[in-house]
């Protein structure tokens, strides 16, 4: 499997330490899979400013774009620009988990009291289509359930452009009252 780096990969591919390899493992395989690690940026260093705490949901939100809040639904706009995307050019898996995350939090806490710890008890997501890059991605969220200890949210992301279905999830939280010690 030969991978082309993608236009924001960079010329310089970082050395990567060679892993502990199976005596039972195909040469030709073992190279081809250091390859693609390597082009997948693995081994290059982390910027420095990058390692704060908080970082991640800042990166985050700078490709979201709220439209509609109402108790129990949320409706966003997300772009998918070449840092949250993959070496194929589309929206990472990774990048769908963690707006997921982000989103469905959003949601749950229109409903949620705010004295209640939400405690993400699991995520299921159906990866149905990739996300092109540059391309609008409109996310809809929507309390499905919510209980004194459990609340259920359900998103969809739909193309903007076609209204092409990409990815379906359900994530629980669990609603923690806070101690009272």
């Amino acid at each position: 499997m030969a991978m082309k780096p993608s236009s924001s990969t960079t010329t310089s591919v970082p050395e990567i330490a060679l892993p502990e390899i199976s005596p039972e493992m195909d040469s030709k395989h073992t190279s081809e899979t250091l390859l693609f690690f390597k082009l997948m940026g693995v081994g290059a260093p982390f910027p420095e400013n990058c390692n704060t705490d908080g970082f991640l949901d800042s990166f985050l939100r700078n490709f979201i774009k709220v439209d509609l809040i109402q108790p129990g639904r949320i409706s966003c706009t997300v772009v998918a620009k070449p840092p949250l995307c993959n070496g194929y050019g589309t929206l990472h898996g990774g990048a769908v988990a963690s707006l997921v995350e982000v989103l469905s939090t959003a949601c749950a806490r229109t409903v949620v009291a705010e004295d209640k710890q939400l405690f993400l008890g699991e995520i299921s997501i159906s990866y149905l289509s990739a996300t092109p890059m540059d391309e609008e991605v409109v996310a809809n969220a929507s309390v499905v359930k919510s209980g004194r200890n459990l609340t259920v949210v359900a998103l969809e992301f739909k193309l903007k452009k076609t209204g092409n279905l990409l990815y379906l999830t359900h994530v629980t939280f669990y609603n923690m009252p806070v101690s009272s010690l």
